[in-house]
């Protein structure tokens, strides 16, 4: 047993303390929750774009005509074609894909990283937008309407705000994948955790310390967020209540 506590104070003296490697593993984080909250912003506003535009075309009267209507048949084809492409093909295969092929030239791993990483959760988003919508009392948008406001007005002041309630829970759920999947960053060489992890593996030779201390710092990130939600739904629950 002391045998076996030696060597694993020796891995992790080697993991973290030798040539202060525990600056990469802190750096890499910094990365990683970078590319997770930009790209879960750039994934909401995605998100509610394309829901909008679905639930607009959703709800319109049947045969109805104008160029109004033809702008909104044109941008519902393109929102089902890109939940249909994101949704039906591997995050890995979309991130290498924008990183190796669209923007082959660049060498912002980082950026391209974010980049693809809120184009694959906008497609997601806007699916759990659309259901909150949707789960709203349709009563809400005609009272908004006879009220002077019109669709974007009514959607902006009484829908969203109601349906954010509804969609929170499945919105906590979609921030924990994505932070769980800028793992695969690593591939375009960005210096996140895993890459930290790889870097210092390929050095001590010892891969069981690195990717334990970037499984629970995973682990650790993913209970510190379901406890914030937690008590965010909390509080919003009880707001209703007064």
């Amino acid at each position: 047993m002391q045998e076996w506590f030696a060597n694993l104070a020796n891995s992790f003296t080697k993991t973290f303390i030798t040539s202060d490697r525990w600056q990469l593993f802190l750096k890499g984080f910094g990365v990683t929750i970078r590319v997770a909250l930009l790209a879960l912003l750039m994934g909401i506003v995605i998100g509610i774009l394309v829901a909008i535009v679905r639930t607009k075309h959703d709800s319109r009267k049947k045969n109805a005509h104008g160029f109004g209507n033809v702008i909104l048949n044109i941008l519902n084809v393109i929102c089902q074609v890109y939940l249909t492409v994101i949704r039906g093909t591997p995050m890995m295969v979309q991130l290498m894909i924008v990183y190796f092929v669209i923007f082959a030239s660049s060498r912002n791993s980082v950026g391209v990283a974010t980049l693809a990483f809120g184009i694959n959760s906008g497609a997601y988003v806007a699916e759990i937008v659309r259901g909150g919508i949707m789960s709203v009392d349709a009563g809400q948008m005609e009272a908004g309407r006879s009220l002077g406001m019109n669709y974007t007005q009514t959607m902006r002041r009484i829908i969203i705000p109601q349906a954010i309630k509804n969609i929170l829970p499945a919105l906590g759920n979609e921030m924990i994948t994505l932070l769980k999947d800028t793992s695969l960053m690593t591939v375009t060489g960005a210096k996140d955790l895993m890459k930290a992890a790889q870097t210092v593996t390929a050095v001590t030779y010892q891969p069981f310390m690195p990717y334990i201390s970037v499984a629970v710092i995973y682990l650790v990130c993913v209970m510190v967020l379901s406890k914030l939600l937690a008590i965010f739904e909390r509080r919003m629950r009880n707001s209703d209540r007064r």
